[in-house]
């Protein structure tokens, strides 16, 4: 998608073990225990602090502010009898001389604090600037904390790490040493102390490789238990020191969804009512020359996710580029998920995101890696889907789809003999096909028309699927290592890069995917004409330039000849100059493997044609 100017009328090593243990869902016997990765005196130095680090909800957590001049801070601190919370930060480039910022406070639900009062403090930090080292400190209950460094980086050329499913505790029932990892309360949650190890060891070693990162965005499931009390999980989940100088743009995962929790710990930016489950709603943020756009999309009202989308474009309208960031993957390739909860929304929210010309969507949920080919919607009504929560209201029924429209119950699974559960399946996978594979070579492109859809593998490693055994039509890229992963994204005006890498169980860092990198290059600000015979002709590569990244878009190359193909994006620059006169020809060209001979101004090497021309690709120029 062409930037959008009006031209137109209309760390630690070790090893990895790979090993045998109780599945959950279609989880794998593969994860990355600690204890073998981390060295071993690390290892045994962590299992020490465990009991103090799962004890410790007050950590601070830092998310992006409403754009790259803001900070937001959460953090819990306890309740004290007769006083009240102090939610301040103390913020500046003086140590000695901080500028107090104030924010919200209020209560935590001590159902999830095994009865212990706390409370959530929210504050924004304004007036940031970049390539500035500041320092500050929170208040918990008037006393501060320790000073914390925090550095900007480039507002112009930003650059973030981007990972899936960190899942602290997820590992639960993997072996370790002789013994099952639980899931229990508090440092009994040997799982969430195994998963946060491997956290901090991938944000260590993937801050390490990448000096100068502005922000992290994780695309959900920062937490395991679903629907329960998870303090102990949280707690490992912000441990690792990198946090405290690295924001995070986090995404509400299935995991995440059902609890409150997320909200306190978490005060994203410019938050909505759209989109909401019992930990939040959906967000959005700017960044540079980025728009970014988080969707709940564990509900599955898309009218509300539309509403965010809309509410996000009004706030920065000509930003260069636009990202979402969902948990399910609607395009991923993962066994568990990819074609049945994942794909949930994939008939709604494709459209929706054409609609709005989103540039790229940022996913997880399925623990493996994919990156898919540019994709669009084919243009076709198709049916609306949704899960709904179990009868204990306690998790969701992943083994049941519902057609929003007929109220039909779709078995995912149906059982053998269940004609008619299987004719409902097999109606729901033909409908999800509802796509269109965008023609593009290599992996740069430029001005596409259609998205792209990453989906990134764990990041902790403390669960891995299987890749489904037929690969879709729909993915370029995919991998499943068994290691943890996570991808490193550069922007600028021009371009957004990704370049995905796995740490392998000696801490060295691959790539795993080459660096696909989608360009835009900038529409004229008006199209260059000239008049002939009373007849005003445009210049066709300033049109194809216009027009490149919508539905009337064409391309213009040259192979002896002019050649126009229609529905790909225009892939050259945009002339330079406008000449005050030319000469009237006759050209003949080739559109879509046919000739075609049109009355046509030739002019400093560059042909313009008349409107009737371009009224023949679907196309109303404007000077």
């Amino acid at each position: 998608m062409q930037k959008r100017n009006k031209v137109l009328a209309g760390v630690l090593t070790g090893a990895l073990v790979l090993s045998a243990g109780p599945m959950a869902l279609a989880a794998t016997a593969n994860y990355n225990d600690s204890s073998v990765t981390g060295s071993s005196a690390a290892w045994q130095d962590w299992v020490k602090e465990w009991e103090t680090v799962a004890a410790d909800y007050t950590k601070v957590s830092l998310t992006p502010g409403a754009d790259e001049t803001q900070l937001n801070f959460a953090w819990y601190s306890k309740t004290e009898s007769g006083k009240a919370a102090t939610p301040v930060v103390h913020f500046g480039t003086d140590k000695d001389h901080l500028t107090a910022f104030t924010g919200k406070a209020a209560q935590v639900d001590d159902s999830l604090t095994d009865g212990v009062a706390y409370d959530y403090n929210h504050v924004t930090v304004t007036g940031l600037e970049a390539n500035t080292t500041y320092y500050y400190t929170v208040e918990k209950n008037g006393v501060q904390s320790e000073v914390q460094e925090y550095k900007t980086g480039s507002f112009d050329s930003v650059k973030m790490l981007y990972v899936g499913d960190p899942q602290i505790g997820a590992s639960k029932g993997q072996p370790q040493n002789g013994e099952a990892l639980t899931a229990g309360s508090g440092a009994a949650n040997t799982a969430a102390r195994n998963d946060a190890f491997a956290w901090n060891r991938t944000l260590e070693i993937a801050t390490a490789q990448n000096p100068g990162v502005n922000f992290i965005i994780s695309a959900g499931d920062q937490v395991n238990k679903t629907g329960q009390a998870k303090e102990e999980e949280y707690a490992g989940y912000l441990s690792p020191a990198v946090l405290a100088g690295l924001p995070v743009a986090t995404t509400i995962g299935n995991h995440d969804s059902l609890n409150p929790d997320y909200t306190y710990h978490f005060n994203n930016p410019n938050a909505t009512e759209n989109g909401k489950t019992q930990a939040g709603g959906d967000y959005y943020y700017s960044y540079g020359a980025g728009l970014f756009i988080v969707l709940n999309t564990n509900n599955y009202n898309v009218a509300e996710h539309e509403k965010t989308i809309q509410e996000a474009i009004a706030s920065a309208p000509d930003a260069a580029w636009r990202v979402v960031t969902i948990h399910q993957d609607i395009y991923g390739t993962g066994l568990d998920h990819s074609d049945t909860d994942g794909m949930i929304l994939r008939t709604q929210l494709t459209p929706i995101f054409d609609k709005y010309d989103i540039d790229v969507v940022l996913q997880g949920h399925d623990h493996t890696y994919s990156r898919s080919k540019l994709l669009y919607g084919d243009g076709q009504t198709h049916g609306t889907y949704e899960f709904r929560l179990n009868a204990d209201g306690s998790d969701y029924d992943w083994d049941n789809a519902f057609n929003t429209q007929t109220d039909e119950k779709i078995p995912l699974y149906p059982e053998e003999g269940d004609t008619a559960g299987t004719a409902l399946h097999n109606a729901f996978q033909a409908d999800n096909g509802c796509y269109t594979i965008e023609d593009t070579t290599g992996n740069t492109v430029v001005n596409p028309k259609g998205t792209l859809y990453m989906t990134a593998n764990s990041a902790s490693g403390s669960k891995f699927y299987e890749l489904i055994p037929t690969q879709q039509d729909y993915i370029a890229e995919r991998s499943q290592n068994w290691l943890p992963s996570y991808s490193v994204i550069d922007m600028d005006s021009d371009s957004f890069s990704i370049t995905t890498y796995q740490i392998t169980a000696e801490g060295k860092v691959e790539a795993i995917d080459d660096t696909f990198t989608i360009e835009k290059t900038a529409a004229p600000s008006s199209i260059n004409t000239l008049e002939a015979g009373g007849v005003t002709y445009y210049r066709l590569r300033d049109v194809a330039a216009a027009v490149s990244g919508q539905d009337n878009q064409f391309n213009v190359s040259w192979d002896n000849g002019v050649v126009i193909t229609t529905g790909a994006a225009y892939a050259d620059a945009v002339p330079a100059g406008a000449p005050a006169s030319g000469s009237a020809v006759t050209l003949t060209l080739t559109v879509d493997g046919k000739s075609v001979t049109t009355p046509a101004v030739l002019a400093n090497g560059n042909y313009y044609l008349p409107a009737s021309f371009y009224g023949t690709l679907g196309v109303t120029p404007a000077a």
